[in-house]
């Protein structure tokens, strides 16, 4: 590994070796005052956006894919949407998947630091080799001003209570990440007339705790936010905060505020390409090695997928074909009677019990998440049963045929996108 190749951290590498963001933890331990993971589109490009969400494995295939459109691609990096260690199961499996794969891959990690402490020493023994902490504050005063509140083992915190847990463990975090001999990079967000005149203080404290670099990163507004209104700090703002800071720590000065799924060159948008392997892979089972060798389908007629969850009244199920044959059709399931709420969701999760998805062009809010607690992955699709079908048992790639039902919205400011209601998603 040679950590010299991590664009983030190293100027110098940026315009030769691009990262790759697998978005693996949608939840976060801390509400920041100026974050909103509600929307997305793919003319944002902010942290805690991401067009998908993965399992581990599902972040496997992703990679594989990844790295034969970009070969350039040095740093696997784990960034959200929400905090790793607010995921901390799928955090550390997917680091342990890509290091057993990819050896000589740098890793890298990019939190909070809430929970990082108690993960810090197999972090190191993966050799992760990069952590970015985000450190808006020192002072509990001041920090908060900037979150609404922590939760902390499973007790939830508000106010100053909240800003000085938050602080106390994200130095304590730097501290030991140095002590294990990990390059750790600290952000702070520059918010005017809130923290303004206080980053001077965070790049004093880091660079004592042994911080190797510091990105003092502008404030980004956005909407439906508690800072909404703050207006952006100016570019003379930025460039004064960065060369006083600079006294203390180097300074990281190509920041591009990436994206959850960020891939590739810093700087440049997600192709479209590789946006269609994302949710490709977030199609895929999650856990395709569990004993569930069944895939649950909702036809009207047994060719195409084209019944809602809740239409359905019966499910055609399939399995894989022997010899690497094509799917075959195993079974037909009478679906529960309509009415119930909650409870016909239970028992039609009994009766699929067996089957790592059902595909259905059309599924409510509260019937994917009951499916999904009972590990069957709900995926919103149209197109062929037989091109679908092979795709999850991993017969063939996801061809263009197959429409992915569209399961995130655009933000109000958007003006390229029409916001719509979120439709369900397998990922």
């Amino acid at each position: 590994m040679k950590i010299e190749n991590h664009p983030c951290f190293n100027d110098a590498s940026r315009h030769t070796f691009g990262r790759i963001h697998l978005p693996i933890a949608p939840k976060c331990n801390i509400q920041c005052n100026y974050c909103n993971r509600k929307f997305d589109c793919m003319n944002e490009n902010r942290p805690g956006v991401t067009s998908k969400i993965l399992s581990p494995k599902q972040a496997m295939h992703y990679l594989d894919q990844a790295m034969t459109l970009s070969p350039n691609i040095a740093v696997v990096g784990i960034a959200g949407p929400g905090d790793p260690f607010a995921n901390p199961d799928e955090t550390m499996e997917t680091l342990r998947l890509v290091r057993a794969k990819y050896p000589e891959m740098l890793l890298c990690v990019a939190t909070n630091g809430l929970d990082l402490p108690p993960y810090i020493d197999e972090l190191a023994a993966l050799q992760v080799s990069h952590v970015t902490l985000t450190i808006n504050a020192i002072d509990p005063e001041i920090g908060a001003g900037i979150y609404s509140w922590a939760r902390y083992n499973k007790k939830m915190y508000r106010g100053i209570h909240a800003a000085m847990l938050l602080i106390a463990n994200q130095l304590e975090s730097l501290k030991k990440l140095k002590a294990a001999g990990v390059t750790a990079k600290v952000n702070s967000i520059i918010i005017p007339d809130i923290n303004d005149a206080h980053v001077i203080e965070v790049a004093r404290k880091a660079a004592e705790l042994g911080a190797d670099i510091l990105n003092c990163m502008p404030y980004y507004r956005t909407t439906e936010t508690f800072f909404e209104d703050i207006a952006e700090p100016s570019p003379e703002m930025v460039a004064e905060i960065q060369k006083a800071t600079g006294v203390y720590l180097p300074q990281m000065m190509h920041c591009s505020r990436c994206r959850a799924d960020a891939v590739g060159i810093i700087g440049e948008i997600n192709s479209p390409e590789m946006m269609q392997k994302l949710a490709e892979s977030a199609a895929l089972p999650k856990n395709p090695e569990e004993n569930r060798p069944y895939i649950a389908v909702a036809s009207l007629e047994g060719v195409m997928i084209n019944q809602h969850l809740g239409e359905a009244e019966r499910f055609l199920i399939y399995a894989a074909g022997s010899n690497n044959g094509e799917y075959v059709l195993v079974d037909s399931r009478k679906a529960p009677s309509a009415g119930g709420g909650k409870d016909r969701w239970e028992i039609l999760a009994a009766k699929l019990n067996d089957c790592r998805a059902v595909l259905v062009n059309g599924a409510g809010g509260s019937p994917i998440k009951v499916m999904n607690a009972h590990g069957i992955d709900v995926m919103v699709l149209e197109g062929s049963i037989e091109k679908a079908v092979n795709a999850c048992f991993g017969k063939e790639e996801l061809s263009d045929s197959i429409k992915i039902n569209p399961s995130n919205a655009c933000g109000p400011s958007c003006s390229k996108f029409t916001a719509q209601e979120p439709k369900g998603s397998c990922g």
